[in-house]
């Protein structure tokens, strides 16, 4: 079904943190668990006899409603809200991918999230001349009507936030709403927040970690009809937006730069790849011209009032794992791929990753995909 945009109760936020923050629980898994219980207090109510069915040994730590108050009194704190995948001002493009945030932490401008996106990521180390092209791109977007989000990180994003900084820009953040990164972007920082926005997927005081950047960078691109690439090495966080941004059906951009330049081979492979070569903000606005997003999220939620669906009964279930964890392995695979090759049912399928993936045996990955963790 499509999503039907509503604000959400503050006890539906409530129920939505403590199923979101309880162990085990991603963004793919938070969906199908309130799809499948029909909303995520009966979600919540389910998660310890799921864990049971899973064979997991340890009881499942289930978020608390402690936790989730104090959290979003944290929110408050920071002069930011909570925005919900449900409601209204939540963005149509990233409510639109597969593994969409939940919810997301908002400071600033809100708006912004919603108006055309144009992403510009890049090297960290870039070049006087790279970090000029960035902040004349930006700024050039910025007047033909486009909001410019970035990651606020050194080099190119920076240049970017500066360069739209009048205009719109969006800075997604891969720790808490509160917790500047790098540090010296302090000012930066404070200036996305009064005159743009600041967006988080973790709880406030989170520091980011390595693994943080593709969970944020996936919600750089997923708000972005297209993401413009400025130099990038062949090992680095911007090709991987823009292999999510290509995952995500949206336009990859990339800048050409000296063959001589290892910050550029990445940006170079792109091209080579199909990427739109780009030399200026009229490349990107002649290539996105009449195109939009998708209102139609490829997951629609169930509300609360609707009756869950039934669970697989037990055997079903043991069957089901036994099978899915023959056919899995660390290599992700698609969920339609298991589903073709067990010759198992979609919604069995379904039922049996949840608590695989509850149990720990298993992790997802973009794109639908799920991997075997360890032997």
């Amino acid at each position: 079904m499509p999503r039907a945009p509503r604000p959400l109760t503050d006890a539906e936020k409530i129920d939505w943190l403590r199923l979101l923050r309880s162990e085990g629980v991603g963004p793919v898994t938070f969906f199908h668990l309130v799809r499948f219980y029909g909303g995520a207090a009966k979600a919540l109510a389910a998660l310890p006899e799921l864990a049971r069915r899973s064979g997991r040994k340890a009881p499942i730590r289930v978020g608390t409603a402690a936790d989730a108050e104090r959290e979003l009194a944290a929110v408050k704190r920071a002069g930011a809200a909570l925005l919900g995948w449900l409601e209204p001002a939540y963005p149509v493009p990233l409510a639109a991918i597969e593994d969409a945030p939940p919810l997301l932490t908002v400071r600033g401008n809100i708006a912004f999230l919603s108006e055309r996106n144009i992403a510009m990521v890049g090297a960290r180390n870039a070049s006087a001349n790279g970090r000029a092209l960035a902040e004349a791109i930006a700024r050039d977007l910025g007047k033909a009507g486009f909001v410019v989000p970035s990651g606020l990180a050194r080099g190119i994003d920076a240049a970017a936030h500066k360069g739209a900084l009048a205009t719109g820009t969006v800075a997604v953040l891969a720790g808490g709403i509160d917790v500047c990164y790098p540090p010296e972007h302090r000012a930066l920082f404070d200036a996305v927040a009064a005159q743009g926005a600041l967006v988080a997927e973790l709880p406030p005081g989170t520091e980011p970690l390595a693994r943080h950047f593709p969970r944020r960078n996936r919600i750089i691109s997923g708000l972005a009809e297209g993401v413009v690439v400025i130099e990038a090495a062949l090992r680095s966080g911007s090709l991987i937006t823009a292999r999510l941004a290509g995952e995500q059906g949206r336009e990859v951009f990339a800048v050409p730069g000296s063959p001589l330049d290892p910050r550029c081979h990445g940006s170079n492979n792109l091209i080579r790849q199909g990427a739109a070569l780009t030399e200026s903000a009229e490349d990107v606005l002649r290539a996105l011209s009449g195109r939009r997003i998708s209102p139609a999220p490829a997951m629609a939620l169930a509300e609360p009032d609707l009756a869950p669906l039934v669970p697989p009964a037990e055997a079903d279930s043991d069957k089901a794992r036994t099978l899915l964890i023959e056919h899995l392995s660390p290599s992700p695979t698609a969920v339609d791929e298991l589903v073709r090759q067990t010759d198992l049912p979609p919604a069995l399928v379904a039922s049996a990753l949840l608590e695989l993936e509850l149990a720990g045996r298993i992790e997802r990955h973009p794109g639908n995909r799920v991997a075997r963790l360890g032997t």
